[in-house]
């Protein structure tokens, strides 16, 4: 039986396998920012906190060509990170990664916020601020239970005062 054929010689088979090919051609651009990364504009990130979260983000965007400055009470672990990972990572302390980035994570145990917060609240104001921080009331404690039920977004919010969450 000989196919009905659409817009001259193209069969209707044949139009649907161009559109469908097309089509997911689409959606996947829409899912590869990082092929695009390379073009995109380096920033300066601070990192507050390095350890398993922490680095492995902070690795990541080393990789795709930001300059990212790790810290966390351990500074002789966030210099040999950042020798490891090469020139675009630097170690120091909080304090330095919160004034180095334009951009900061904090990526710390809940409980230590409050803290986080006031120590850096005149180098972090005005900033894009990632907040990796999980409340744990096993670990915690109370603040953990507070941020639960006001909602960690807006208790970040809170004990980051000026920060751009």
């Amino acid at each position: 039986m000989k196919q009905k054929t659409v817009m001259g010689s193209i069969s209707r088979r044949r139009l649907l396998q161009l559109a469908g090919v097309t089509t997911l051609a689409l959606m996947l651009e829409g899912l590869t920012p990082a092929a695009r990364a390379e073009n995109a504009r380096k920033m300066k990130i601070g990192i507050i906190g390095s350890g398993r979260v922490g680095s492995a983000i902070g690795s990541v965007w080393v990789s795709a060509g930001h300059e990212v400055m790790f810290s966390s009470r351990h500074i002789e672990h966030d210099k040999a990170l950042a020798e490891k990972l090469g020139s675009n990572a630097h170690g120091g302390t909080p304090k330095q990664a919160a004034a180095f980035g334009e951009v900061v994570m904090i990526s710390v145990p809940y409980g230590a916020l409050p803290e986080v917060g006031k120590d850096l609240a005149a180098l972090i104001n005005g900033k894009v601020v990632i907040d990796t921080c999980n409340p744990f009331i096993w670990r915690d404690g109370d603040i953990a239970a507070w941020a639960r039920e006001k909602g960690a977004g807006l208790a970040s919010a809170e004990l980051l005062p000026g920060a751009r969450i």
